[in-house]
């Protein structure tokens, strides 16, 4: 199994209380402590634009500035964003911008891309919220013009939602077949149909009996495609709090509670840090993940990324799953 992990950008409050001029160097000590190691292979941030569970005034930096940053302050660890919001920027233009992250970082960016969920941000920013077929069908188009213009430095694409022209894409990018594809998202007849054309990469939930179901039909959607489902990596997130006892745990998971309380109020708090971490496989003690993520592993799950929402203030938690988890899954 490989392994990525989150850089904390504010989006799931994971920078409350630190002071908006020494985010950056907390997220970018970070990204340089994981690259420093063999861990890690990669690094990942969000694409939004407003915090979760609600908006509000707290940072949320934007993910293709910190690729770009990160691509000029580490050396090794590939950089992810888990998703790209297809719609938020024209594609013929962020296959541009993917492209030059690629050079900056010497051929280690990955595209996560998916159609966008989050409706408040969608409308706040002045995107209106169109269907989800719509959405889908963007992120369809979009993919196309990443592929022509990567392969070939150019695209045209006379699409239902993207017309391009020979849009000129020089330099391509650095990695030899173009960035890397990651289609995220679970749906069935649309999301994992674009997957099995277009992906090298998939990521939908690690539940065992999901991950079953979603594995399946984007094995049946590569039959019908004419592609093989094999080739495909398939990757899951996970929200993780590791502690060495069950009252370890415990406490770290009351840590993050405190956090959400100011903004939810502690009912409200309480509820949402429980839907995020109860049923996840990565929080536990070591033997208890070890023992939840290897079932997923059997079932197909060969890349895990994790999201520990203590990074910026406390690495021991993430220090405890280096040394006892990964050796025991890779």
């Amino acid at each position: 199994m490989r392994f990525g992990i989150f850089v904390p950008q504010g989006w799931r409050l994971d920078l409350v209380g630190i002071e908006p001029a020494d985010q950056w160097a907390v997220m970018r000590e970070l990204a340089q402590r994981f690259d420093a190691g063999s861990d890690w292979e990669s690094i990942w941030v969000y694409d939004h634009f407003h915090t979760v569970p609600v908006p509000t005034n707290e940072a949320t930096h934007e993910a293709w500035t910190l690729m770009s940053a990160f691509a000029a302050s580490t050396s090794r660890v590939r950089l992810g964003q888990m998703c790209t919001a297809m719609s938020y920027r024209n594609p013929a233009y962020l296959a541009k911008v993917a492209a030059t992250v690629d050079l900056i970082s010497g051929g280690r960016v990955e595209m996560g891309i998916g159609g966008g969920w989050y409706e408040h941000e969608w409308r706040a920013y002045g995107y209106g919220f169109p269907s989800a077929g719509e959405r889908l069908g963007r992120l369809d188009e979009g993919v196309q013009i990443f592929r022509q213009a990567w392969s070939t430095g150019r695209a045209t694409l006379n699409g239902k939602y993207y017309q391009v022209d020979d849009a000129i894409v020089h330099p391509k990018p650095l990695q030899e077949n173009g960035i890397p594809i990651w289609i995220a998202g679970g749906g069935e007849k649309k999301t994992l149909r674009i997957a099995a054309t277009y992906a090298d990469y998939t990521n939908f939930s690690g539940e065992p009996a999901e991950f079953t179901r979603k594995s399946d039909i984007l094995r049946a959607h590569c039959a019908e495609v004419g592609t093989d489902f094999a080739a495909i990596t398939r990757s899951s997130n996970f929200n993780a709090i590791v502690g060495s006892t069950e009252s370890e745990v415990q406490e770290r998971l009351s840590t993050v509670i405190d956090r959400y309380t100011p903004f939810l109020g502690a009912d409200e708090a309480k509820l949402r840090v429980h839907e995020l971490f109860d049923n996840s496989a990565a929080v536990g003690t070591p033997e208890q993940i070890v023992e939840r993520l290897s079932a997923v592993k059997d079932l197909g799950l060969a890349y895990a990324i994790l999201n520990f929402p203590e990074a910026a203030y406390d690495t021991s938690g993430i220090e405890l799953f280096e040394r006892e988890v990964i050796p025991a899954l890779r």
